[in-house]
């Protein structure tokens, strides 16, 4: 999500004066030229040029190991949502009410003194529970038990839509257990990778120290731990295997599971998860589940045991004491990501308070914040870009007329979510009580782990809300082939009620636009218009936009990132694709836009085109570490902001004719090497 280029003010606006437009008389559009960086060239580093202003307004805070346009308007939120979280934590309120609970959760997150007194306590007898594990009779029991709690070794469960069957929810079974994330960290001969895995272990030794335990040990159960998670990890698939649908759905009866992996006790474990009369299955990754059998069976009891113990720590230890959390932000924190400090206790408390009550806050927030106006105009917005994509699909000659007729359906049959939910959920059966934080959060796991549950062999609830109004971001779903964009997001430098079409169809015209592409994308393109996972595509086009796909994988697999560091163009495709779709499809939505109200230079001289493109590219305006560029790279299926301003917009013509860009520039790519697909 991030990008750079050379050029002074005066060369920029003779390229804008020599562009056409339809309205020649100056206006105010809602460019800031704060943001940029007119001693650069655009058409040799466009990321640089539209963004460098705000990048050097914004260095980075200890606090930050990555901060950008996204992270800046979520600090305005949370400030927003602290002020009324702390409204509420500051009075008596009615026992049991949505208020009583915000608040008092808040309350209890901020009480450091308490925290600190109670040090391991509220984990010591989980711990001790595990510790007095005598046989293997009882650990899918407790595997079970310990998902239910909010723990996640071994594997993990989720209920979900049936991808062969999306009206219905299946209970589906997904590798995990890597305290990692990425089986690459686990795998990798680099030495920065070695590094990481030398200081992992460090950090459980130490972990486990905290939570009472003798060096000893602490040192043995870090090395088991490790034993675990890297046999996990080698039966784990990777990132890039996971984005292959057809390849991670085994839809089996529970009695075919039973008999392919027997060494788990699977009557214990659905019973114990809330499903004793499951029938069916979808087993994403067999190879993982079987090798969490193997390891049940075989492994030494007390290196299984030491395994639990970690999650149990690893998972509380940011609602523990100070020690705990220190040590935590240590690892994850200052040598996964480069962070130099933690945020300040009032942030995690509301980052808290939003996990568990998010729906609640989120009710309130988008009731003081979020005007009906922006949601109307975002909705007429959605409508034209639905109409742009239909018309670049209509015009596609890479793909026969039967593909299309398909894709236009499927687009037709988009289901638009703008804002917050119609419905909201009910928090009645929660109880937040003055026990203690981690008592509190495994009541708001079970809370959440029962309606996931519940589900089950259920029908789809297409209403329901994967995100909170208060998170700034947006997804496509394609097992409801839903668009969704919560009410955080439809603000600066997103969506601007005040400035002109340019801007708002550069920014958040382009999210609509990716979002809608997300449905057509490597992964979503496989979904038909109900959801399904089904072939909906004539071969020769299949072939056709896996050929002009490839040339987005070489692009951006050849973009080193850092010296000896490239990224990863098989891991990135879906969300390129996405940005490459959303960017075309957006700007002829802004063509027609001016078709009718015609725009033209705004008051520094720049072209509706030319503040389309700058208003895409501040969208991903950030800094980052260089710690940061090597996680995500490893594990974020998103390119980095500057490729996705720096070799996002070579690919596209359109911002050649805005910018002058020529042969000889730093950025231009000849035509016959552009992807070309939606």
């Amino acid at each position: 999500m991030r990008t750079k280029f050379y050029l002074p003010f005066i060369a920029l606006a003779l390229i804008a004066t020599s562009c056409n437009s339809k309205k020649e008389a100056t206006q105010e559009s809602g460019i800031r030229l704060t943001n940029l960086d007119q001693t650069i060239n655009p058409r040799n580093d466009f990321y640089q040029y539209a963004c460098g202003g705000w990048m050097k307004a914004n260095p980075l805070t200890d606090e930050y190991s990555s901060f950008g346009s996204f992270d800046q308007l979520a600090e305005n939120n949370r400030t927003q949502i602290k002020g009324l979280i702390e409204e509420l934590a500051k009075k008596q309120s009615q026992p049991g009410s949505i208020t009583q609970k915000i608040g008092d959760l808040y309350n209890i997150a901020m009480d450091s003194a308490k925290l600190n007194a109670d040090w391991v306590a509220p984990i010591k007898e989980y711990l001790d529970k595990l510790a007095s594990i005598k046989d293997r009779n009882g650990l899918s029991q407790e595997i079970a038990t310990m998902h239910r709690d909010g723990f996640g070794p071994f594997f993990g469960l989720y209920v979900g839509a049936d991808d062969m069957n999306s009206s219905m929810n299946i209970a589906q079974l997904y590798q995990g257990g890597l305290s990692l994330g990425e089986r690459e960290y686990y795998l990798d001969g680099d030495d920065h990778t070695k590094e990481i895995r030398t200081k992992f272990e460090e950090h459980v030794d130490k972990m486990f120290q905290l939570a009472g335990f003798t060096a000893e040990e602490a040192q043995k159960a870090a090395k088991n731990v490790m034993k675990v998670e890297t046999r996990l990890a080698e039966a784990s698939k990777s990132a890039v295997e996971l984005r292959d649908p057809y390849a991670n759905y085994n839809k089996i009866t529970v009695a075919q599971l039973k008999k392919e992996v027997p060494s788990i006790d699977w009557d214990a474990y659905f019973t114990t998860i809330g499903l004793k009369d499951l029938q069916d299955v979808n087993v994403g990754q067999m190879d993982e589940i079987k090798t969490v059998a193997d390891l049940l069976k075989k492994e030494d009891l007390d290196v299984l045991k030491a395994y639990l113990q970690w999650n149990v720590i690893n998972t509380a230890s940011s609602y523990l004491s100070d020690n705990f959390v220190a040590q935590n932000f240590d690892f994850y924190g200052r040598t996964l990501s480069g962070t130099k400090e933690m945020q300040p206790r009032w942030k995690r408390a509301v980052s808290a308070v939003n996990g568990v009550l998010g729906e609640a806050v989120g009710q309130m927030y988008t009731e003081k914040y979020f005007p009906a106006a922006a949601k109307e105009r975002m909705i007429k917005l959605v409508g034209n870009l639905q109409k742009a994509l239909g018309e670049r699909i209509q015009g596609l000659e890479w793909m026969s007329e039967e593909t299309k007729a398909k894709a236009l359906e499927k687009l037709a049959a988009f289901h638009v979510k703008v804002g917050y939910p119609d419905k909201w959920r009910d928090y009645s059966s929660l109880e937040i009580k003055n026990d203690s934080y981690w008592a509190n959060i495994i009541r708001s796991n079970h809370f959440d782990h029962d309606k996931m549950i519940a589900k089950a062999g259920k029908p789809v609830d297409k209403d329901e809300w994967l995100m909170t109004p208060q998170t700034v971001n947006a997804y496509y779903n394609p097992t409801t082939n839903e668009i969704c964009f919560p009410a955080a997001i439809l603000q600066y430098p997103f969506f601007d009620m005040n400035a002109d079409d340019a801007c708002n169809y550069g920014a958040i015209g382009v999210v609509i636009g990716h979002e809608m592409t997300h449905g057509f994308d490597d992964q979503g393109r496989q979904y038909d218009k109900d959801g399904n996972l089904k072939d909906w595509w004539t071969p020769e086009d299949a072939k056709n936009f896996k050929e002009r796909a490839q040339v987005l994988v070489d692009y951006f697999g050849n973009i080193e990132v850092l010296p000896g560091l490239k990224a990863n163009g098989e891991l990135t495709l879906g969300e390129n694709i996405a940005d490459h779709g959303g960017l075309q499809v957006s700007f002829l939505a802004l063509q027609k836009a001016m078709a009718e109200n015609p725009l033209g230079k705004d008051e520094h001289g720049f072209t509706p085109e030319q503040r389309f493109f700058l208003s895409y590219a501040n969208v991903w305006a950030d800094n980052t570490r260089d710690e940061q560029i090597r996680l995500q790279t490893k594990s974020d299926p998103h390119s980095l902001g500057r490729w996705r301003v720096n070799a996002a917009l070579p690919h596209i013509s359109m911002w050649y004719d805005a910018f002058g860009v020529k042969e000889g520039d730093a950025l231009y790519l000849p035509v016959e090497k552009r992807a070309s697909i939606w």
